[in-house]
């Protein structure tokens, strides 16, 4: 494969292969049976570490695909330009999970805008969703637009697809085992007179009237400071 070739060749398939690794350690990153608090905090930085890879070869596939003539800068930057059905429209779809790919990135980066608030964090969830429509239609553009895929480029898109489904497997599955190994939460015993689910007792104060008389010591020291 010649040099000036590579970027044309492989841009599009790194692209793919970036996507999908942060399709996969997204996934990872939100099972909280699979992985510790320190193990998510690792699954969250390979994510990210992907998207910027993926963006970055993104931006040399586009490049790559206008500067030998394969698609226009209309073509690239706005979906289905050329049209829904055949060549057009698989370009569309390309320039689609482009376009989707950037949204997922950007309302990545502003996580903690969205963080503290139900319904925005709701709004978060739905805007960085994008991914999975971006990696779906990055699949079908893949397959099927340009030329011919090598086994190499076949075999990737397969594992990909494999990594993906595993994935969303563990993600699935880790919902119900959660909920399975959630224990209630632990409660200290209580030691002395609570053991007995008593109070301590306590001297009633004598009612009015009612002739009880103080102990002598107490009545003493209330008297004492009373002239005789």
């Amino acid at each position: 494969m010649d040099l000036h070739r590579f970027p044309d060749q492989t841009a599009g398939v790194l692209t793919l292969v970036s996507l999908t690794a942060t399709v996969v350690w997204g996934l990872v990153a939100t099972g909280r049976t699979v992985l510790g608090p320190r193990g998510r905090l690792l699954a969250q930085a390979v994510h990210r570490a992907t998207a910027v890879g993926g963006l970055g070869f993104l931006l040399v596939h586009v490049a790559a695909k206008t500067a030998e003539a394969h698609a226009t800068v209309v073509t690239a930057l706005l979906p289905f330009a050329s049209g829904l059905r055949g060549a057009g429209g698989l370009l569309g779809l390309g320039s689609l999970a482009a376009h989707l790919m950037v949204l997922a990135a950007v309302t990545g980066t502003l996580r903690s805008v969205f963080a503290g608030r139900a319904r925005a964090a709701r709004r978060w969830h739905a805007l960085h969703g994008c991914a999975y429509a971006a990696w779906c239609a990055a699949v079908l553009h893949g397959l099927n637009a340009g030329r011919p895929a090598a086994g190499w480029v076949t075999a990737c898109y397969a594992l990909s697809l494999a990594a993906v489904a595993v994935a969303l497997l563990i993600r699935r599955a880790s919902r119900p085992l959660r909920s399975f190994l959630r224990l209630p939460p632990l409660r200290t015993r209580p030691t002395g007179a609570h053991a007995a689910g008593k109070e301590p007792p306590s001297r009633p104060l004598p009612a009015p009237g009612s002739g009880s008389r103080l102990p002598d010591a107490e009545r003493a020291g209330i008297t004492s400071g009373r002239p005789s």
